[in-house]
């Protein structure tokens, strides 16, 4: 079973509030809500970011397209081949829906 580095009885709440939201409708309202303008974007550039990657992307074309710092495009493709896998579920999940 996965442990989370980061579990604690506030991220714990977090995560259930999460899985709460059953449109996108409900997910804008919630994210807007707890996060501001810059982290929300943020976290929308390190998707996209990951999605590029995936698709081989360079991280100079990924740059251009996104305006992600080199440092950003390192931390999300570290986080692909060495981290907790949710970048990897998230985009398996989306790509299934799209087909």
């Amino acid at each position: 079973m996965f442990e989370p580095k980061i579990r604690n009885d506030q991220t714990d709440l977090l995560m259930e509030a999460v899985l709460q939201l059953q449109s996108a409708e409900d997910a804008y309202r919630f994210f807007e809500d707890i996060c501001t303008i810059a982290e929300l974007k943020s976290m929308a550039q390190r998707i996209e970011v990951a999605r590029l990657l995936r698709a081989g992307v360079t991280y100079q074309e990924i740059a251009r397209e996104t305006g992600a710092s080199s440092a950003t495009i390192s931390r999300v493709n570290r986080a692909l081949l060495y981290g907790a896998d949710g970048y990897c579920r998230v985009l398996d999940a989306l790509n299934a829906k799209e087909e």
